[in-house]
């Protein structure tokens, strides 16, 4: 077994350190091996709330748009919703500084606080690729139906998957990556004839100007989720309402930003973070600072994959509710594509299909059969890596190879 980056023989039980072992945070290791029924509970309780928030994201954005367009600032939208979970941020850490037991450390302390602010210094990365894809999120609008949308955005799990691969060292098995492959069939066989012909926008073919910006609309939060992940995780044992405090000052900062450059282009008028927002708008404020807190809660409690494919479920409720609300056709693409999603899910998350590393932390080594117990135990540990020991019999005998 490994535990905490030490590889135990599951025959003799002598102990070796992985040299190729590499955690994100051992607070989170050791988390991760006390997985309880409340632990499930939340698990299934963040999947229900994020297919509720995430299925009306959408809608509430069309229902935002006059004459099939904005007639506010997206980048204002984003800034009000960074700056409402702000203060939810704030609220939640001074009822946990109230609650804290005598003796713990104070949390709002000065040096607390900065050294929590140093230690997360990373969150302002996945903020700010978060600030460019929430103002994406508007323009895809602009090009595909809410259902589309939400189809669209389940591309993002084979570039999160592959990100995890690569940052967070996650390994998949093949089912997975073929449970990931019909993903992506579903979602090509909803996007059919999903344009219409003949528009254009910005100078392209709408087709050209669409493509261009499910391309970015995939890799930009894909890359932002993981690194959000990878930070919270990284500092474990930060309050997560001390790190989304961070994340969300962040957040509002390169909002502001981007609002202060849209004065600069268009004139004082549009400084008027308030101008053109309707009551469909402030429903969409308050539904996207939920859908961020609660995806906070997913990175650092659960998983991220957990998190696109419980989005995905989402789509069902967006495209059945679009159609009723606005008139869209469900036509047998979307069945089809949704259908072959479900199964993708299904085949994804099945135990048969994840590695036995990845789900239990563990890396289980097979008992050798022999009529002596003398044994040399080879253990791979790691690509192209090896650490090995040695068991000695009663009797003193060869040491033979396993």
């Amino acid at each position: 077994m490994m535990k905490q980056g030490m590889i135990e023989c599951s025959v003799c039980h002598s102990k070796l350190v992985n040299p190729s072992a590499k955690t994100v945070s051992r607070a989170y290791d050791r988390h991760r091996s006390k997985f309880s029924k409340k632990q499930r509970v939340l698990n299934v309780l963040l999947v229900v709330g994020d297919c509720m928030l995430v299925g009306l994201q959408p809608i509430l954005v069309y229902m935002s748009k006059v004459d099939g367009k904005f007639k506010f600032s997206p980048i204002s939208v984003n800034f009000l919703t960074e700056v409402a979970k702000v203060v939810f941020a704030l609220v939640m850490l001074l009822l946990q500084a109230r609650n804290q037991k005598i003796g713990e450390k104070p949390l709002l302390s000065i040096s607390s606080f900065v050294q929590a602010a140093r230690n997360n210094v990373l969150l302002a990365v996945p903020a700010l690729l978060y600030a460019i894809n929430n103002y994406l999120k508007f323009t895809m609008q602009l090009y595909f139906n809410p259902a589309t949308v939400k189809m669209l955005s389940n591309l993002k799990v084979l570039v999160i998957a592959i990100l995890l691969k690569m940052i967070m060292k996650r390994r998949f098995s093949i089912i997975q990556w073929e449970a990931l492959a019909l993903l992506l069939i579903g979602i090509s066989i909803n996007q059919m004839r999903s344009l219409p012909e003949g528009s254009t926008a910005m100078g392209l073919p709408v087709a050209m100007g669409a493509y261009i910006y499910t391309v970015i609309f995939v890799t930009v939060p894909s890359m932002a989720s993981v690194f959000n992940e990878y930070a919270l995780k990284s500092q474990y044992d930060t309050s997560i309402y001390m790190q989304n405090l961070f994340l969300y000052g962040y957040g509002a900062i390169f909002n502001f930003l981007g609002i202060l450059g849209t004065v600069i282009i268009k004139g004082p008028e549009s400084f008027d973070i308030l101008q053109g927002h309707s009551k469909a708008t402030m429903l969409l404020i308050i539904n996207n600072a939920a859908q961020g807190i609660l995806s906070s809660f997913f990175f650092k409690y659960a998983d991220t994959i957990l998190k696109k494919y419980s989005s995905t479920v989402a789509t069902i409720f967006t495209g059945f509710a679009s159609a009723a609300l606005f008139g869209h056709t469900l036509t047998i693409n979307f069945m089809l594509g949704i259908s072959i999603v479900f199964i993708s899910m299904h085949q994804f998350f099945s135990p048969l299909a994840k590695v036995k590393e990845e789900e239990n932390g563990v890396l289980e080594l097979e008992p050798v059969e022999n009529n002596h117990r003398d044994q040399f135990v080879n253990i791979a540990a790691g690509a192209n890596e090896e650490a090995s020991h040695r068991v000695e019999s009663d009797e003193r005998r060869p040491l033979l190879p396993t």
